[in-house]
């Protein structure tokens, strides 16, 4: 997979694993690493599939409805890519923390949904259910950060509570976050977020 890899300045921080949203590339959220941990070294990937010339994690068939075929076959890829990388670059597997917008913050959802222990932590921005009527992995004491907005069109206020529920029941530890906006990703969040990782 396309990606960068940023090595920190602290070996025993998590490597934070950036995840764009649609049509965003391996850039993109590079500036949230220096705001969230700029110690930690970085992985950013950019999505493997296309979707009218825009990168993202996975496949949709429309609006808000993912196709599920594929979801699960990238999230394989992803956390292979994980294994993988890890080998290469000499971090810590265990020690992953992803921080995802959009499609980036799903397929870190699906990650959590589908493999246990792939994540250390997770930072979702803006997230939606990957997957319902799965059962998940134990998931006891994985610290997760959702970031949602009350406006936001794209992701309705349910997919974010109903998110949480399905995490908490796994017995992940879930922080909800509230912006008054839309899908955009905002300063506020991020900071927000900036805190939250600083007290896992």
């Amino acid at each position: 997979m396309k990606h960068i890899f940023q090595k920190g300045k602290d070996p025993s921080k998590p490597t934070l694993l950036l995840l764009h949203g649609t049509g965003g590339t391996e850039s993109d959220l590079l500036p949230l690493a220096s705001h969230i941990d700029p110690e930690a070294s970085v992985l950013s990937v950019r999505g493997n599939v296309l979707e009218n010339g825009m990168p993202r994690f996975f496949r949709r068939l429309a609006e808000g409805i993912f196709d599920e075929e594929d979801l699960i076959f990238r999230t394989k890829e992803l956390n292979e890519f994980l294994d993988e990388a890890a080998e290469k670059y000499g971090f810590d597997r265990k020690n992953i923390v992803a921080v995802g917008y959009s499609n980036g913050a799903n397929i870190a959802g699906s990650l959590l949904f589908h493999y246990q222990k792939s994540l250390k932590a997770a930072i979702l921005h803006h997230p939606m259910v990957p997957r319902r009527g799965v059962d998940l992995p134990d998931l006891q004491g994985t610290p997760v950060f959702i970031a949602a907005g009350t406006n936001d069109p794209i992701c309705p206020a349910e997919e974010s509570t109903d998110l949480q529920s399905l995490l908490e029941n796994a017995g992940a530890k879930v922080e909800l976050h509230w912006e008054n906006h839309g899908h955009q990703l905002t300063m506020g969040e991020v900071q927000a977020a900036a805190r939250w990782y600083k007290e896992i």
